[in-house]
């Protein structure tokens, strides 16, 4: 398992180095330039001169290249044109909000997903398995703009139960904080959960028409024993896959739903920065993410190691 590990960890190097490359070859392919945006209309040529110095923009592109790579690998992702802080610290101050959004959402899919895929598998062709069926493809094509406007009308407005927007973190307020996440946390889970339900019901019929769940039900185990140690074991690869996969796609994907629910998370950041020409608050988040979804797969591969002994050979 550890050689497993290092050899991963050693792939890491130049997925990472290439993910660089590509985020700021991508990034400078944006019509317009910062500069001039920063500086207003009809700016003087002078300060144009000065905001391209002060920033680095004047340089040739290998060498803003270059810098760029080497403040990352001290920690430093430079600093953002707009708000005129380090883009590491207004990425500490946004992250922790989608991170929260994206744990609720994750939790809440999959518990949904794995719960009724399971269910939705040892019952199939039942009027279970029907419903189950509707209620996940409800959850994929319903629009996360539409859920989340329907939730407002009905929570907020009609039975003025929960707030309409706004975010209160847990260490000041964790009951307002979990009222002010929790309608966004269920738009950003239902769609994953229809997605993660789909594809355990898949894999858990695999698994229980394999020949060692038939071995187990003749030995005379209980029904529980035989779904959940010998059929759902098996039928995790898969799952695990989908749940990195998606909890990446949380962090990245969450734009619609701040806005919706005015939450200023990773959503409003990036998209702030984009029509803004804020390179380096651009570069620095889309960064991160890619990083999240690098960690994420290595996570996935430990647990395929975990759920499954099989694959430690």
């Amino acid at each position: 398992m550890i050689k497993l590990l290092g050899r991963r960890l050693l792939q890491l190097v130049p997925t990472i180095f290439l993910l660089s490359l590509i985020i700021f070859s991508l990034q400078h392919l944006l019509p317009g330039d910062p500069a001039l945006a920063l500086a207003g209309e009809n700016p003087d040529p002078e300060t144009v001169a000065a905001i391209r110095a002060r920033y680095g923009l004047d340089q040739p592109i290998f060498m803003q290249y270059f810098y760029w790579v080497g403040g990352v690998m001290t920690g430093d992702l430079g600093m953002s044109m707009r708000h005129n802080l380090p883009v590491t610290t207004l990425i500490l101050q946004k992250l922790p909000v989608t991170l929260q959004l994206a744990i609720m959402g994750i939790v809440l899919a999959l518990v949904l997903g794995v719960l009724g895929g399971i269910v939705s598998a040892v019952r199939r062709n039942t009027k279970t398995d029907y419903v189950a069926n509707v209620v996940s493809l409800a959850g994929i094509s319903i629009p996360n703009f539409w859920l989340g406007i329907m939730l407002i009308l009905f929570f907020s407005i009609h039975l003025r139960w929960l707030p309409a927007s706004g975010y209160v973190s847990p260490f000041e307020n964790w009951q307002m904080s979990f009222a002010t996440t929790v309608m966004p946390a269920f738009v950003l889970g239902t769609a994953i959960a229809g997605v993660i339900m789909r594809h355990t019901r898949s894999a858990m019929i695999h698994a229980l028409e394999s020949d060692y769940v038939r071995t187990a039900r003749a030995k005379g185990l209980a029904p529980s024993v035989v779904v959940i140690k010998h059929a759902m074991r098996n039928a995790l690869t898969p799952i695990i896959t989908l749940g990195a996969l998606e909890f990446g796609s949380l962090l990245s994907g969450a734009v619609l739903t701040e806005q919706i629910f005015a939450i200023p998370g990773f959503g409003k950041l990036i998209v702030d920065a984009v029509f803004t020409r804020d390179y380096a608050v651009v570069q620095g988040v889309v960064l991160v993410t890619a990083l999240f979804y690098v960690l994420l797969n290595l996570l996935a591969d430990i647990g395929y190691i975990l759920a499954n002994p099989r694959l430690r050979s």
